[in-house]
């Protein structure tokens, strides 16, 4: 059964699926006069309807116990099954929801909900909201259609609204209908209006607010839009006055004596309340005037119809790719001709050479490839210019250091005197004072 909870103004009843009932509110909402519409999943698999009204919070929760018996294994009865279900909402047709419509959903065990304030541009079109269902246990999906037949509001909009920032409250709370019924109520204290209606809710994460650190049960906070058809009271001007703005300015908090209403149940930073009067509000609209650097308005776009003649592209593919490669060839024979046709030869380039530059040239050639051939054998006799000839003390002539077949690999960058041969002793001094040879 489909159930819409209702509060009217000086009717202490609620409406229920069946007519008038006699439940009582509670104190504080008794006397509020709300609009706003909680709708229900019921068990029969059909596409639902509601009818909310234009500029009037609207609000749709997604319960997951409806949701738990539509995917397989179906649970016995009495039996709790506790799977995670999450829940992705678009207008059908479209990637996304309406602008107007937001949805939130906290956790896969936590129900979703769907809110908003509907726009006067979609009175009467009815608006399919595709609801699909995901089991993220078993994987399993189930889809339902919820259309919304936005209505016309009487007195839309109302001329004095009221935006509050509560600082303790995430949106799922608020959106809760006795935390806001409790709200309207204490707003109905304050303002002691005749129609009082919750227009608009909005997370302060999407005003730009930051995500609160998680201690001390930090809440993101919310922002509440109220409108009512009587001017504001002198308690929600108070925050106007030059003491409260210069308290504001200095991040004090502004002293307001109707707080205390709120305080028991909601915080409310009065720096950030916002007061609108509709009835001052002078129209900026103005005629646009056609002039330079304005283009005509074309009319609407016309897409080409479904007839059209088929064309071949062969030729354009071929003329593509035939003139480039044309042009390519030519450049390729070109090149070839000056690369190869037009080589003057070795014999042309020495005669114009003088012959000291040949003679130089060839030099630093044979030395380049005596440095290669011994970098690749080093076994070879060591060159006659690094061999000492004569020996420094005596004068004779020495052998080479190392014999032909001595392997230069293993001969240490810098030689003791034991290692060198012929080498002349230096008399020591001894510690008795003795010289020895």
């Amino acid at each position: 059964m489909l159930l819409f909870w209702w509060w009217e103004l000086g009717d202490p009843c609620a409406w229920t699926g069946k007519g008038r009932g006699t439940r009582k509110m509670s104190p504080a909402t008794t006397g509020t006069f709300l609009l706003t519409v909680y709708t229900l999943f019921s068990k029969v698999h059909a596409d639902r309807n509601v009818y909310p009204s234009a500029g009037v919070l609207f609000v749709h929760v997604l319960e997951r116990e409806y949701f738990k018996g539509e995917f397989p294994p179906y649970p016995k009865p009495g039996e709790l099954s506790n799977d995670p279900i999450t829940f992705n909402t678009n207008l059908m047709g479209y990637p996304d929801r309406p602008g107007w419509l937001r949805y939130i959903q906290r956790t896969p065990y936590s129900d979703g909900v769907l809110y908003g304030s509907p726009t006067a541009e979609n009175v009467g079109k009815p608006t399919v909201i595709e609801i699909t269902a995901y089991n993220r246990r078993t994987f399993e999906t189930a889809r339902h259609n919820l259309i919304i037949n936005i209505m016309s509001a009487e007195e839309f909009p109302l001329p004095y609204q009221a935006e509050f920032f509560i600082k303790n409250m995430n949106v799922e709370e608020m959106l809760a209908s006795e935390v806001l019924g409790d709200f309207l109520g204490a707003v109905k204290n304050v303002w002691q209006p005749e129609r009082l209606n919750a227009i608009n809710i909005t997370s302060a994460l999407d005003r730009g607010g930051r995500v609160p650190l998680p201690i001390n049960d930090m809440k993101e906070g919310v922002y509440v839009m109220v409108g009512a058809d009587v001017a504001f009271s002198s308690c929600l001007r108070e925050v106007e006055n030059p003491q409260n703005q210069l308290r504001c300015s200095q991040e004090m908090e502004p002293v307001i004596t109707c707080d205390k209403k709120f305080r028991t149940q909601f915080h409310i930073d009065w720096c950030k309340i916002s007061l609108v009067d509709k009835t001052k509000q002078v129209s900026t609209y103005q005629e646009v005037v056609r002039g330079e650097g304005i283009l005509p308005d074309g009319g609407e776009y016309k897409p080409p119809s479904d007839s059209l003649k088929s064309r071949d592209y062969y030729t354009d593919f071929l003329v593509t790719l035939a003139v480039p490669s044309a042009v390519a060839l030519v450049l390729f024979l070109i090149l070839a001709y000056i690369m190869c046709c037009r080589r003057e030869g070795v014999e042309k380039r020495n005669m114009q050479t003088p012959d000291i530059q040949l003679v130089h040239h060839s030099s630093i050639q044979k030395s380049t490839k005596e440095l290669r051939d011994m970098s690749k054998n080093r076994e070879i006799a060591w060159p006659l210019s690094t061999l000492p000839v004569f020996h420094p003390v005596t004068g004779e002539i020495m052998p080479p250091l190392h014999t032909d077949n001595y392997d230069s690999t293993n001969m240490p960058l810098m030689q003791t005197q034991q290692n060198l041969p012929h080498q002349t002793q230096i008399p020591q001094q001894q510690t008795t004072g003795k010289w020895y040879p």
